[in-house]
């Protein structure tokens, strides 16, 4: 490690603490608090806590507050009477705040996401490969899941979980072309998959997530390594949360994240299927 970069760890691990408790108050605010006000609960000067903010979590923050609402309003939107009295109970400020960011938070728009994806169409499909069961599946604006397991049953459930009340029909020409790429990707991964996604999380996960894209077949980073390319030498802990999140394997290829340690850990479809992947990369 570069002597350089050691006191800037350092800096980051003494800041932890009130950096935590910031966090703590954000979560908990009805309304974002202003940076003076977390920078006093951190005991730093509001430059250095935003800059040592960002060294631990790798987002601002802003951008963290805009991850909570992200989540108090999916939370809020099926059981609240409007979309307009479930945004400002998230702690948006206004209706306009809330809808332009409407397609990164949700994927869809917020009357539908509060139905349960009523009215979504979403194709998919369900089928077999060497790693056990495979399902696929896209709404109009790409790829929103590939799931592996040993049940595919289990499978479609876990997708009717998530888009309760979306319509759910087989796919078309296009549609099977992805799911032909993918399945023939499984037996031989050489490069990576080139698919339209719909990708759907907060901006912290969304940037994991395509960190996770440019690492090339083959090539493994460890948890550490990949949260010190996002800026954050303290955030192994938050970027292998994000892999978990992770709702399309394969296309985001979380599998090349491993332990410093270069042991295998933290994979949704299990270690044995990340495990056949890794080994089938680094042989092609």
């Amino acid at each position: 490690m570069p002597k350089s970069a050691r006191p800037a760890e350092a800096a980051a691990a003494r800041a932890q603490p009130g950096i935590l408790a910031a966090c703590r108050l954000i979560e908990s605010a009805a309304t974002p608090p202003a940076l003076q006000v977390l920078a006093d609960l951190a005991a730093l000067s509001p430059h250095h806590f935003h800059r040592q903010f960002k060294a631990v979590l790798g987002i601002t923050p802003r951008e963290y507050g805009e991850a909570i609402r992200s989540l108090r309003v999916r939370q809020l939107l099926p059981a609240s009477a409007s979309v307009t009295e479930a945004l400002f109970a998230a702690g948006f400020n206004s209706s306009s705040a809330f809808y332009d960011k409407v397609r990164e938070l949700l994927g869809m728009r917020p009357e539908r996401f509060r139905q349960g994806g009523d009215g979504e169409t979403i194709r998919f499909a369900l089928g077999q490969c060497t790693l056990g069961a495979i399902l696929v599946a896209a709404t109009a604006q790409g790829i929103c899941s590939i799931a592996l397991g040993d049940d595919a049953q289990a499978l479609l459930d876990d997708l009717q979980a998530r888009f309760a009340r979306a319509q759910l029909i087989g796919g078309d020409a296009a549609f099977d072309a992805w799911v032909a790429q993918i399945v023939g990707w499984v037996e031989q991964p050489t490069q990576a998959l080139d698919l339209p996604l719909d990708i759907r999380g907060t901006a912290f996960q969304q940037r994991v997530w395509q960190a996770l894209r440019a690492i090339p077949p083959g090539s493994t980073l460890s948890y550490s390594e990949l949260a010190a390319q996002l800026g954050m030498p303290q955030g192994a802990r938050a970027v292998a949360a994000a892999c978990a999140a992770n709702a399309i394997a394969l296309a985001i290829p979380c599998h090349r994240v491993v332990r410093n340690d270069g042991a295998l850990a933290g994979y949704r479809w299990g270690l044995e299927r990340k495990r056949a992947l890794l080994d089938r990369e680094q042989a092609s």
